[in-house]
């Protein structure tokens, strides 16, 4: 009985840790993903600029209204690479932290179960326990007479002899 508890208690601990493990590697994950989208948008970004750069460079002679344009366009896809990594990181940090909550509330209800089986445990061991003393005191006589007492008073013993009873009457001194 007890091995078994044991090993219900050492799932729970087993269940417990690799939930762990697993919200571990979730949050790796997020943290990768969210890393890659900040690189996107910096290459974005940066490959933006360099083309500006070279648009500039080649535009020299125009007239500056063309440029201006060219900036306008550019800053506004660095700023929608910016806001696409941004709900991205969002996205992921939310995940994590529903799965994280689902750890939690995996372990808790692991420890009740345990906390459940163990307080059944207990109460079996001490009744296991009264029975054992019980047969002890039974067995040298110091337990229960098999004797009853009627409401009349009087005591009945059989006699294992002759098997008839007798009856004596209930004394107090």
């Amino acid at each position: 009985m007890a091995s078994q508890d044991q090993r219900q208690s050492y799932r729970a601990g087993e269940a417990k840790g690799q939930a762990q493990e697993k919200t571990n590697q979730v949050m790796g994950t997020v943290g990768n993903k969210a890393q890659e989208e900040r690189n996107k948008a910096y290459d974005t970004t940066q490959a933006t600029r360099d083309k500006t750069y070279e648009t500039a460079q080649s535009a020299k002679g125009r007239k500056q209204a063309p440029m201006n344009q060219v900036k306008d366009k550019t800053a506004e896809k660095a700023e929608q690479a910016k806001e696409k990594a941004w709900e991205t990181k969002e996205t992921a940090q939310q995940k994590a932290e529903e799965a994280a909550q689902k750890t939690k509330e995996t372990a808790q209800y692991g420890k009740e179960k345990a906390s459940g089986i163990m307080q059944q445990t207990g109460e079996q061991m001490k009744h296991m326990a009264q029975g054992a003393a019980d047969a002890v005191k039974g067995t040298f006589g110091l337990g229960k007479n098999d004797d009853k007492e009627e409401e009349t008073g009087v005591y009945y013993n059989k006699d294992s002899t002759t098997g008839t009873t007798g009856g004596t009457t209930k004394r107090s001194y």
